[in-house]
């Protein structure tokens, strides 16, 4: 079985996040989004022999599309609303006819950075069996399955609960709360009495102390301010919204913390609205409320 992974370019929708990184170089639960998809179709029965896959780098197949593409007994394309292919599966012969179907409402176009974060906590949620590579102090509490990575160390008081992976040479603690399907990136700093649920945090991060991170996506290079506090539900319970350009767009998510980009800097006791981004390379003042997304002028 032979299985490509086609690059497509970078996306404006994903500019609040970076201008740089292609899509499949994106990390989720530990890995750039293209090796995730790899290994998860490579996994799939029936993917055997003189068939071929070619799948994009922004499309997340679900594993009831994949199921069904792999038994349809035809060459399959998956098209998108704008006539583009998706996903192609020849059974070997290239030259045979081919079925066009639609991807189900369960995969995922990549299109805006909290895509990115329902892949990272669908896969953590799925793993099964710890992997530790790093330390774990006296003192510190596991109750989920984590995934801790070559010279990292949980200090004495740091709680994990639920499925977590951490990277390599992260410092994690003391007295740190580590929720669910967090994906933490390596060279990371977790500090003293910060709380993390659900996040995707990249390479080189520090959240030094006294901080909660919510359901958010949070690039490398960005170093968040004591006190530094995400909001991640609306009073009303809707889901939340996003401008994306000047369009307001239905996340499709209850809770949505913050998408911050690369080489970002907030002030101490920085407080932020749900859903908001803080573009690549800006910061914040002490004390600022984040009320509107932060973009370059």
């Amino acid at each position: 079985m032979k299985i490509t992974i086609m690059e497509t370019p970078s996306r404006d929708s994903l500019a609040p996040i970076s201008n740089t990184v292609k899509i499949g170089d994106f990390p989720v639960a530990g890995v750039p989004v293209k090796e995730a998809l790899l290994s998860r179709i490579s996994q799939k029965n029936g993917t055997s022999g003189n068939a071929e896959i070619k799948v994009r780098d922004d499309f997340w197949p679900s594993d009831t599309l994949l199921e069904t593409i792999i038994g349809a007994g035809t060459n399959v394309r998956v098209m998108s609303e704008n006539s583009e292919v998706l996903l192609s599966y020849s059974r070997g012969n290239r030259s045979a006819n081919w079925k066009g179907i639609s991807p189900d409402a369960a995969s995922i176009l990549i299109r805006h950075p909290w895509d990115l974060l329902k892949i990272n906590e669908t896969l953590i949620a799925e793993i099964k069996e710890d992997l530790i590579e790093g330390k774990i102090r006296s003192g510190a509490n596991i109750d989920g399955h984590i995934r801790l990575g070559k010279g990292s160390v949980l200090l004495p008081g740091t709680y994990i609960e639920g499925n977590v992976i951490i990277g390599k040479n992260c410092k994690i603690g003391p007295n740190c709360y580590i929720r669910g399907n967090t994906s933490i990136g390596d060279g990371c700093h977790i500090g003293q009495a910060v709380e993390i649920k659900n996040s995707l945090i990249m390479e080189k991060v520090s959240v030094g102390h006294l901080s909660y991170i919510g359901d958010s996506v949070i690039c490398r290079n960005t170093n968040l301010g004591a006190g530094t506090i995400t909001a991640n539900l609306r009073h009303d319970g809707k889901n939340q919204k996003s401008f994306v350009g000047n369009d307001l767009v239905d996340t499709g998510r209850r809770k949505l913390g913050v998408i911050i980009g690369e080489d970002v800097h907030t002030g101490i006791h920085t407080s932020i609205y749900p859903g908001r981004k803080i573009w690549p390379g800006m910061s914040t003042r002490p004390g600022e409320i984040v009320s509107k997304d932060i973009v370059p002028s």
